[in-house]
């Protein structure tokens, strides 16, 4: 265990945790939302610090940021534990398991040194901090990421977006992408499938630009849920408002979880939506969870030229130069591109 970060001391030993925008009142001897932080005797400690459940490398396009370090591999980290509950979670083994199993937490330990230099033994030009939601293991991502940052090795995170503004001004020094969820646009959705609100991820996506971190947004397409046009056409709107630059995934679902009963995306779906995302000014939409549709490549946004070309998440080809369409010269918008 160690001492969490970004929580307050309140009378009778209960604190407030501020690590995530749901802020909970956390009483002796209880824990958070997110199943991992729990208040001993008025002192709030990690549960899953160095508790290291998932660990792999992975392309960075799994994660998935598409106009980051393009064919690059990232080493890709996860505890237990989610702030979030949602019922079509692909890693609910993972981010439900503190409260699947009765509070108990596993997981392989490690120190930060040991990401850092297993990631450079792998030649990964990445940390991912991903499989469930990183700001639930902060602690541990934070001191990792200052690390990293050292060794030239650059940090991402994969999120659902929901950590305060306070934990985002603290890692976004040392963090270089994140990719956030924007599960739909109705707070209907964010309270029925994901326990959560709307609008505090929205805030995090703009905090994040402001603060100069690289963003991308990934949309899970649940067909009868967030698939409408119009619901579509919002998401593509308030990304063009971040910056039109701004990477729009929209990714196709298959059932799982609590959600075995709904069928999974179809590619005309996908394919509206993300002609929905250009028809909106938007100058980079990919299409996600299907494979060789065409939807994956890096088009230039001046010509309509493919310069980045991939098969599922695996780079193809690279046809740019200096981070420039070869056709017209025009930059495309990303890192190391």
């Amino acid at each position: 265990m160690k001492e969490a970060m970004l929580y307050e001391k309140r009378e009778e030993n209960k604190v407030r945790c501020h690590l995530c925008s749901h802020h909970c009142s956390i009483h002796p001897g209880k824990r958070g939302i997110c199943g991992v932080r729990e208040n001993q005797d008025g002192t709030l400690y990690t549960l899953v610090y160095g508790r290291i459940v998932a660990e792999h490398i992975d392309p960075i396009e799994k994660k998935p940021l598409f106009n980051f370090l393009p064919g690059s591999k990232a080493y890709s980290i996860g505890t237990v534990g989610c702030n979030f509950r949602c019922k079509h979670c692909q890693n609910s083994d993972i981010s439900q398991y503190p409260h699947a199993h009765g509070g108990r937490i596993v997981g392989e330990e490690r120190t930060p040194e040991q990401i850092v230099r297993s990631a450079q033994a792998a030649d990964c030009a990445t940390i991912a901090y991903t499989y469930t939601e990183p700001t639930i293991f902060f602690e541990f991502a934070h001191d990792t990421s200052i690390i990293a940052h050292q060794e030239g090795i650059k940090n991402v995170f994969v999120s659902n977006g929901y950590m305060s503004a306070d934990t985002a001004r603290k890692i976004a020094p040392h963090l270089d992408a994140i990719n956030v969820d924007v599960k739909a646009f109705t707070d209907k959705f964010y309270k029925e499938v994901c326990g959560a609100r709307l609008e505090p991820v929205l805030d995090t996506i703009r905090l994040m630009r402001e603060l100069g971190v690289w963003v991308e947004i990934t949309t899970l397409i649940i067909p009868g849920w967030n698939d409408g046009e119009e619901e579509l056409r919002e998401i593509a709107r308030f990304i063009k408002g971040v910056g039109r630059e701004v990477p729009w995934h929209v990714t196709a679902f298959y059932p799982s979880y609590k959600m075995m009963d709904h069928p999974p995306t179809s590619v005309t779906t996908l394919r509206l939506a993300r002609d929905i995302g250009i028809a909106e000014g938007l100058r980079y939409v990919y299409e996600g969870n299907v494979r060789d549709s065409g939807g994956e490549n890096t088009y230039c946004h001046g010509c309509g030229a493919a310069v980045v070309e991939r098969s599922g998440l695996w780079l193809v080809r690279s046809r740019l130069k200096d981070g420039k369409c070869p056709e017209c010269g025009e930059t495309i918008d990303g890192v190391g591109m």
